[in-house]
């Protein structure tokens, strides 16, 4: 197949799972492998004092967040990473066009219950995405 799998990470335990899944996957089909974690605005925050300061921003938190999960995955397969702009849904979908990916792969969280009639980023991505999506189960066995 080869081509590209795009995935989202917020530094959760169910996200951690979906990309784990994806990793399988991109491995499976010789796909590379694109981390993704979205952030909504770009706020800043300054941390230090004097002249030792550091301005740290939400693209800079999604960015670490991203490379942190990329670079845990081990397997021998590409795997590239991004800090994406907007609502999750929103971001992967912008990401999968732009890296023309065959696959966005999207945890199962809040598609039990209350947050399945509210809606999810999985649900959106689903309902929204070019290309086809997998949505892996992040849920511990009952």
């Amino acid at each position: 197949m080869s081509g590209t799998i795009v995935v989202g990470v917020d530094g959760s335990d169910t996200a951690r799972k979906a990309a784990e899944a994806a990793r399988d996957l991109a491995a499976s089909l010789g796909a590379t492998l694109h981390v993704v974690s979205a952030f909504d605005g770009d706020r800043s925050e300054v941390f230090g004092s004097g002249t030792n300061k550091w301005l740290v921003s939400d693209a800079d938190k999604a960015g670490h967040v991203a490379r942190a999960v990329a670079d845990t995955l081990g397997g021998n397969i590409n795997i590239t990473h991004a800090a994406a702009s907007g609502r999750p849904a929103d971001a992967l979908i912008r990401e999968a066009i732009s890296k023309e990916a065959r696959i966005i792969v999207v945890g199962n969280r809040r598609m039990r219950g209350i947050g399945r009639v509210l809606g999810s980023v999985a649900n959106s991505v689903a309902h929204n995405a070019p290309c086809d999506v997998y949505i892996a189960n992040t849920y511990d066995a009952d």
